[in-house]
């Protein structure tokens, strides 16, 4: 018999998105006291994901507050060399609480510059709300893996480009998100093309992060993998 996953399907919408909602890019969300994570050069992270985990109905995960997921705004996009593992080029916060006297003013001062600078080489273009749908995904979708488990996604099978950087005895099994590029083209009527991207890894890949079932349980997010890949 197949395995099948629970898992929360992502759907990016246009709408601008609050401070204490689910979000792909823009600002964070960050406590009075807390400043936007650097690596140990004290280069700003940016932020790459936030889920209210409010909105996720999935076993294990947390009921309330934050997770987001921070990278480094460079040409590998945070991904480690050496270790996947290594919360230098990116960073997972939970804030099991939500201060909502908070502002978005406040947090736009929190970061140097200018949160949208520089997107050319930083997976997402913008910032987007996002909408969630529980699904079950099955072994037997692998037959047709480009359609089945690629998109946006919480749970379920990870959609692997190249290679699953995980060892065959590696427990983080969980898919805690995967961000897949997200493109789109439109034909104008006068005949001209418009090309959108909202995400893009590289060359149209996708990123993962996986963490252990019972750290999760535990909300231990300090030994999550992070891998992001392209064809």
């Amino acid at each position: 018999m197949s395995e099948t996953r629970q898992c929360m399907k992502l759907r990016l919408t246009d709408e601008k998105p609050s401070i204490f909602g689910s979000k792909i890019g823009g600002v964070g969300y960050l406590p009075h006291e807390m400043d936007v994570p650097t690596n140990k050069q004290g280069n700003q992270l940016r932020l790459l994901a936030q889920i209210n985990c409010a909105d996720v109905e999935l076993d294990n995960f947390p009921k309330q507050g934050l997770l987001q997921f921070w990278i480094l705004n460079d040409s590998m996009a945070g991904l480690g060399i050496d270790d996947f593992s290594d919360q230098q080029g990116f960073r997972i916060l939970y804030h099991p609480f939500i201060d909502e006297t908070v502002t978005e003013l406040e947090l736009t001062f929190k970061v140097f510059g200018n949160p949208f600078d520089d997107e050319s080489v930083f997976p997402v273009k913008g910032e987007f709300a996002v909408e969630m749908v529980t699904a079950e995904e099955s072994e037997d979708d692998y037959t047709d893996e480009d359609s089945l488990m690629s998109g946006h996604k919480i749970g379920g099978f990870p959609l692997i480009t190249r290679y699953d950087p995980r060892s065959p005895h590696d427990s983080r099994d969980f898919l805690l998100l995967q961000l897949d590029s997200d493109f789109s083209g439109d034909m104008g009527e006068d005949g001209s093309f418009t090309f959108r991207e909202k995400i893009m890894w590289g060359d149209a890949g996708v990123g993962h992060f996986f963490i252990d079932r019972e750290a999760l349980k535990l909300l231990d997010f300090s030994d999550v993998l992070y891998y992001w890949d392209n064809t």
